[in-house]
């Protein structure tokens, strides 16, 4: 409004001294602070009122600011931009800006991929440039109308979380982040790292046997004639006397970087960041016959793309892990490499020449083992960090399993707050299949009864309130990440993932993104998400139909009870190029008490016109027609409910690996470690609402 009424007298002053009012406003991206543009009157119209389009053939285009404008003419001085790019920083974005880069301490020093790391520090400390949208002649194959060019005298300031990186960092108002605990997470310190990390952990006979019992106890351990590899991490620190590697399955350590034997196809995968930083796509696209399409960011033309990784538009479709990858190669220590020559298949390879049948497919056991104190100099205060590195190359018409397994290795020591940032590549060539389980355990299991208050049930002399012991629990100050990127990069190659997300860290954040790149590529995501006490859960996906002919099939299960809040958000785009796509996706909630709560976003974002795509999402309560069926069976009301749970469970847990689901009555098993989790959960009472579909 100021705006408008500074023009508006300025106008009066001109039209009073030269009957003529000159508005013309020509965005000039080009210019530099201290100059300044001047527009000029063109034509007069009959009321008066000057027109103009910009200077004249004749006349000059930019005035030094000591310069004055000539009779009729407006002239504006360009702000200088650095001055602003801070300028909407709240309080809690500095806060968020400074914890960040407190987990990047000695980076320069301990950065060990060589240059994956050096590339993505420059990613993180180099601002993105201040620049206004150009504008293009209609006639320019980019033109579009969709641009967020500025007025010339505005200042231009970065989308938000750029202010002081070069790769979006998490804001509380920032689609990425908006459901998930973005101020709680950051009130914890996670600086410090398990001590002596950049040596492999060496542990003797016994305590290699008592880590043993507890891995089995917990379904994270088999034995070697049941595993292609086993590797195994506490703290992430690789232990070799707990692991069977191969020639192609082994740990990457900072030798392995510094030796130069690693072939460039290692390093590539290696530099790739997710949410579109990396713009050159991992896999050429044929489209139509014309130029192969190689560019992220130009997908699907200029009216329908997202544009740079760095714009504000981009940003709101981003998963927001791009500088949590970053920070996961300047941090990280080792790398499991998952190195699949081609036509491996490890169903033959594995058979036995008078068996008919090939046995079933021996994974590769990948555990991740966290202490309570998760490594740490016990005499510094603050919480812990450690950042595991996966990468998965599946060669040419191979077959591999690969099973990922985050667990709390009970040990006596005092307890600190832990961040787990992972982050896994996966990259699947022509005709290859990889199966990927991923079974997130961490953290204990949640209080139950938190959602009853305190004149809902009795307690006992001197017994303290679920909610005050939930409050107290030191794994609610846990923070557990997880990047998952997947790239099918061959013609009719296939993904198969499963994550589960089970334990009870106070904060957990799963993002997996599937890029389709070849005709026929195949990719199935099926999730589980299990949420108690006081936890806050995300669990995300993003599955990007590029190549034409893909299919992708998608099912994701939330179970939320207690008080916590969990949230799911499926993005499905399919580019203009992925005619004849076939894509499914359907997620469903079950809430289990009054006080949890749930917020499900599946979207399909659909440019192509030759598409088979469904989505769908439903949030309700256990079936009370179904607890009637099985209470007037006999069963109480617990096991009913418990029943119905397990059931919903179910058809995801069936798409883990076999040979890790266990039997059904071994308490080792993925099955009944679900039950157990569920049992915890299950309401005691009677629903506070009646009817079908109504949560309680």
């Amino acid at each position: 409004m100021r705006l408008f009424l500074a023009f508006s007298a300025l106008a009066s002053s001109y039209r009073s001294q030269y009957g003529v009012c000159a508005f013309a406003f020509a965005f000039a991206p080009s210019l530099q602070a201290g100059q300044v543009q001047v527009h000029s009157v063109r034509r007069m119209s009959p009321l008066k009122m000057g027109i103009g389009l910009g200077p004249g053939e004749d006349e000059p285009a930019v005035l030094d600011a000591t310069q004055e404008g000539t009779e009729g003419e407006i002239a504006y001085e360009v702000p200088n931009h650095e001055e602003f790019r801070t300028s909407r920083l709240t309080k809690l974005d500095q806060k968020i800006d400074t914890w960040f880069e407190s987990l990047m301490h000695d980076a320069d020093e301990g950065m060990i991929l060589g240059r994956v790391s050096q590339s993505h520090h420059a990613a993180l400390t180099t601002l993105p440039e201040l620049t206004n949208d150009p504008e293009k002649d209609y006639d320019d194959e980019e033109w579009t109308p969709y641009v967020s060019t500025k007025l010339p005298w505005t200042p231009l300031v970065p989308a938000y979380g750029l202010e002081q990186f070069g790769l979006p960092m998490p804001r509380r108002g920032a689609e990425a982040w908006k459901q998930f605990d973005v101020p709680g997470m950051v009130d914890t310190d996670y600086s410090s790292s398990p001590l002596h990390n950049d040596v492999d952990l060496e542990v003797d006979e016994a305590t290699a046997n008592r880590y043993k019992e507890v891995l089995a106890s917990k379904g994270a351990w088999l034995e070697d004639e049941d595993v292609t590899a086993r590797l195994v991490y506490v703290n992430g620190r690789f232990c070799p006397t707990l692991s069977t590697t191969t020639d192609t399955i082994r740990n990457l350590g900072a030798n392995d970087f510094k030796s130069g034997h690693l072939r460039d196809e290692i390093y590539e995968c290696l530099e790739r960041l997710p949410d579109g930083f990396t713009d050159e796509l991992a896999s050429s696209v044929l489209s139509d016959g014309e130029v192969p399409l190689t560019s992220l960011k130009k997908l699907s033309g200029p009216d329908h793309c997202t544009g740079e990784a760095t714009s504000q538009f981009a940003i709101n479709t981003q998963q927001g892990t791009a500088c949590f990858a970053a920070l996961n190669s300047l941090q990280t220590r080792a790398v499991t490499l998952v190195d699949v020559p081609a036509g491996m298949d490890a169903y033959t390879a594995n058979a036995d020449d008078d068996e008919e049948d090939a046995p079933l497919l021996k994974p590769v056991l990948l555990v991740h083992a966290v202490t309570p104190n998760g490594g740490a100099d016990p005499s510094k205060e603050g919480g812990v960090a450690c950042h595991p590195r996966t990468l998965v190359i599946g060669g040419e018409a191979s077959r591999v399993s690969l099973v990922q397994m985050c667990i709390d290795l009970d040990e006596e020591v005092d307890t600190k707050p832990k961040l787990y940032n992972g982050y896994t590549q996966i990259y699947v060539r022509e005709k290859a299949s990889v199966k990927h389980s991923y079974l997130e355990e961490t953290g204990g299991i949640p209080t139950s009864r938190v959602e009853y208050s305190d004149d809902e049930f009795e307690l006992a002399p001197g017994e303290e309130r679920p909610r005050d012991i939930e409050a107290k629990r030191p794994a609610l100050k846990d923070l557990h990440l997880e990047t998952v990127d997947v790239q099918i990069t061959g013609v009719d190659g296939a993904y198969h993932g499963t994550l589960l997300s089970l334990g009870g860290s106070g904060r957990v954040r799963m993002a997996l993104s599937t890029s389709l790149l070849k005709e026929n590529a195949h990719a199935t995501v099926n999730g589980f998400s299990l949420a108690g006490g006081a936890q806050r859960t995300d669990m995300r996906t993003n599955i990007h139909h590029i190549a034409q002919g893909a299919i992708s099939r998608q099912a994701q299960k939330t179970m939320v009870g207690g008080r916590a809040f969990s949230t799911f958000r499926g993005r499905i785009r399919v580019e203009q190029s992925a005619q004849q796509t076939d894509s499914e996706q359907l997620a469903r909630t079950i809430l289990l008490s009054d006080k949890a709560k749930m917020w499900a976003t599946p979207s399909l974002e659909i440019i192509a016109d030759d598409v088979k795509c469904t989505h769908g999402a439903t949030v309700s309560d256990l079936s009370e027609e179904e607890l009637f069926y099985l209470r007037s069976r006999g069963l109480d009301r617990t096991t009913a409910r418990n029943m119905l749970m397990y059931a919903f469970v179910e058809e995801v847990n069936a798409c883990i690996d076999p040979i890790v689901m266990g039997g059904y009555n071994d308490p080792a098993g993925i099955r009944q470690r679900t039950i157990r989790r569920l049992q915890n959960l299950v309401p005691l009472m009677d629903r506070a609402i009646k009817g079908e579909f109504q949560s309680s």
